[in-house]
């Protein structure tokens, strides 16, 4: 059947690759056959093979708020930066979470769908166990089923980018950290439980690199926030079973919070006032750049296709500011927003669809 009347299947393909990705819950609506085809997995391989896939930072970015005088919790929602448009753009706000995210969530892009989960009601501090799915396709928020198991807050969360979110570690409702761990399925919404971590982690990071899910650093109960070097690495592919780290994995007892995968053979990290790598699995940290100075506080990164995205503020209170760097020209480049796409972000990841 021809996607375009009078146009062969392969011109109207072509035509449909082309359209934005805030368009597609619209062009379903359109046509009947346009949402059969762009329902299919083979659609969005081809769409990225042909070139046309968008290359997007998702923030859980708390709303700007210019000259209050009085405290107020911030309200945090999902912001997406189009990195080929430089286009700032807003999520719909989660239905069952009208005055905003849970405080300390995290977001992850699998597939076609952005999950969040985890977090603080910021009103009462308790924690959510709430999994929200945001899929591109239908432009609508649904909610997947909760986390299971005891209360779990500052946990390592990452997703494999095609079908699973891994989560491990953290502290539970007696602030005793974790070593428990547990996968997500996103399309059959199932829970799996994984094997025990070797040690207790709590404000650990989590990464997925080189087929496994890396838990980094983080503190035992007892050591009251003093980081550890070490990690634990799951293999999802092949043992499924945790793997020593033989060596320390980080350089310092730092928190490893902008630890990433940058999709290639290296690991990437903000040290002091530089950004690092460490080749995969040597452990070995390198200097990479200098980060600009208007973000050398709470900062936040994330990358693929050879490029870095920072984000933070020169200070305490202060804008935030984003800038990517490009490891092929090894520059900086500053990414303008607006007013209101300039609040603290709390987790990011990358997208591209």
């Amino acid at each position: 059947m021809e996607l375009i009347p009078g146009l062969p299947h392969e011109i109207g393909l072509e035509c449909l690759f082309r359209v934005p990705l805030d368009q597609f819950p619209t062009l379903a609506l359109v046509y009947r056959t346009w949402k059969q085809e762009i329902s299919l997995p083979e659609f969005w391989k081809l769409r990225k093979a042909a070139g046309f896939s968008q290359h997007m930072v998702v923030m859980v970015q708390a709303r700007s708020q210019p000259n209050n005088k009085y405290f107020r919790s911030p309200i945090y929602r999902v912001t997406l930066c189009d990195l080929s448009t430089n286009i700032w753009s807003e999520l719909p706000l989660v239905p069952w979470f009208p005055d905003g995210l849970p405080l300390f969530c995290q977001v992850v892009s699998v597939g076609m769908n952005l999950v969040v989960m985890g977090g603080q009601d910021p009103m009462t501090w308790m924690v959510s166990r709430e999994v929200s799915i945001y899929n591109f396709l239908h432009g609508k928020w649904k909610r997947g089923t909760s986390m299971p198991g005891c209360q779990r807050s500052f946990f390592a969360c990452a997703s494999d980018d095609d079908n699973s979110v891994f989560v491990a570690g953290g502290c539970d409702d007696d602030n005793k950290a974790l070593m428990s761990a547990m996968s997500y399925d996103v399309a059959s919404d199932l829970w799996v439980t994984l094997p025990d971590m070797a040690m207790r982690r709590a404000e650990c990071k989590g990464i997925f690199h080189g087929g496994k899910f890396h838990v980094i650093g983080g503190y035992d109960t007892g050591m009251q926030g003093r980081f550890g070097k070490s990690a634990d690495v799951y293999d999802a592919s092949t043992t499924f079973k945790w793997e020593p780290v033989e060596n320390e994995y980080l350089n310092d007892e730092k928190c490893p919070r902008t630890c990433l995968s940058g999709g290639d053979r290296n690991v990437y990290m903000c040290l002091n006032n530089d950004v690092a790598y460490a080749e995969n699995d040597t452990y070995n940290w390198r200097r990479l750049t200098q980060l600009p100075t208007e973000i050398r506080n709470t900062i936040q990164i994330t990358g693929r296709h050879n490029k870095l995205f920072v984000i933070g503020s020169s200070g305490c209170g202060e804008p935030h500011n984003a800038y990517v760097f490009d490891l092929e020209s090894d520059k900086w480049k500053y990414v303008d927003a607006t007013m209101e796409f300039t609040g603290h972000v709390q987790s990011c990841c990358w997208l591209n669809i």
